[in-house]
């Protein structure tokens, strides 16, 4: 595949916004929350309000997503939307620097902000793909923007680990100031990276006129409903992804909560992290090509089939070596499914309707990892072995299969 100017600026988007997700979202934000911003409430009370923050950011983005795919397909201005909703979340990442400690209100909304920020760009970046590529290579195009987006969060992430690891090197104060000296970082990255999508990538379809938009796009979002209905593929796509997608992210969001409770080290699980990040970038090139050219179902059925022997290998793991061999087994395929996933549906989208049915993805998405935690809290709670939780996770990727063989 060649890669053209507008792939790679397209691409480059994912390493720029990834350093939000790793950084931020994985990596400081909730240790710094409940630490420092947070350090004068209950344990309990800041974990209740960092989900709160999360769910409530979630929930927004999801209910919105299919109306601002609907309104920037109608007045084709995914590009513009997408720098929009960037740009609010750069000005509140890079916000969080500025907030003293104790501030732990301030924090959250800010947070919240920056996530709704994240996750809206994020539809219509998902949808400007067939604006830069068509059918036979979205699979490769979809790899290189999750591969790039590993590469460049990694790097960030690393970096600012080091910051927080020896803060006199970099000339910084304390940990503290290094943790909001690293979201500052980020905004800056985020900024700067979205610069060659600005420039270099262009929207195939205009629009009509933006006078009456809204209006018109609860319209065209009514007629999108209709229209799902008839589409077989598309929905029943949609159920298998927003089943699997929930085993894949509850691995995501609940390693580092699991590794803890087994009596792993908190610096051995940031380091799987690293390499969980840079593992990711290799092998997701190598699922997007093995997807355009074997087909992007068997390359996601085998990433499914990975995640089950993971979970079955994690039930039995006891040491930081085997939650380092875990980590380069889901960097192979996390980054994996999640391209193709991508790829495969935007083969499956009809022509011109490209933001409004990734409203649709993204809102599964952001709704999906909801069930897949309650599973594991209950099978953890029920049994009393944390254990068993991670086996409950199992029927998610099972279930997705076939769900997706049936699209």
């Amino acid at each position: 595949m060649k890669v053209d100017r507008s792939v790679f600026s397209w691409a480059l988007y994912d390493w720029a916004n990834s350093a939000f997700a790793v950084t931020v979202m994985a990596g400081f934000f909730p240790l710094f929350f409940k630490q420092y911003w947070a350090a004068s409430l209950e344990v309990a009370d800041s974990t209740f309000y960092l989900g709160l923050a999360n769910g409530a950011a979630s929930l927004i983005v999801a209910v919105a997503a299919p109306f601002l795919g609907a309104m920037a397909d109608r007045g084709g201005i995914k590009k513009r939307l997408l720098l929009g909703f960037a740009a609010v979340g750069i000005a509140t990442t890079g916000g969080l620097y500025l907030i003293d400690k104790g501030a732990w209100g301030m924090a959250m909304a800010c947070y919240m902000v920056a996530i709704i920020g994240f996750s809206s760009a994020n539809v219509f970046y998902d949808a400007l793909i067939l604006d830069v590529g068509h059918v036979g290579v979205l699979g490769r195009i979809s790899a290189l923007g999750f591969a790039l987006g590993y590469l460049g969060g990694g790097m960030l992430f690393a970096v600012n680990v080091a910051m927080t690891l020896h803060p006199e090197v970099f000339g910084i104060a304390d940990k503290a100031m290094a943790v909001r000296w690293s979201f500052l970082s980020v905004a800056v990255w985020w900024a700067v990276f979205s610069v060659p999508l600005w420039l270099f990538v262009r929207e195939s379809h205009r629009g009509t006129s933006l006078h009456g938009l809204p209006g018109a796009a609860v319209g065209r979002l009514r007629d999108t409903l209709g229209h799902l209905r008839g589409l077989r593929p598309v929905w029943m796509f949609l159920l298998a992804y927003w089943l699997y997608i929930d085993g894949v992210d509850t691995v995501i969001r609940m390693a580092v909560d699991y590794g803890l409770a087994i009596g792993l080290k908190s610096d051995d699980l940031i380091v799987a992290l690293l390499i969980t990040q840079f593992v990711g970038f290799p092998a997701a090139l190598v699922f997007g090509w093995a997807g355009d050219r074997l087909g992007a179902r068997k390359g996601i059925y085998a990433g499914l089939a990975v995640y089950v022997g993971v979970c079955v290998l994690a039930y039995g793991m006891h040491s930081e070596r085997e939650f380092y061999l875990l980590a380069v087994t889901i960097g192979l395929v996390q980054g994996g499914v999640q391209a193709l996933s991508r790829s495969l549906f935007a083969s499956l989208v009809p022509a011109g309707h490209s933001a409004e049915f990734f409203g649709f993805y993204n809102m599964l998405g952001k709704s999906a990892v909801i069930l897949g935690p309650v599973v594991l809290g209950l099978a953890t709670m029920v049994s009393g072995d944390n254990r068993m939780g991670v086996l409950a996770i199992i029927p998610f990727f099972i279930g997705g299969a076939l769900l997706l063989r049936r699209a």
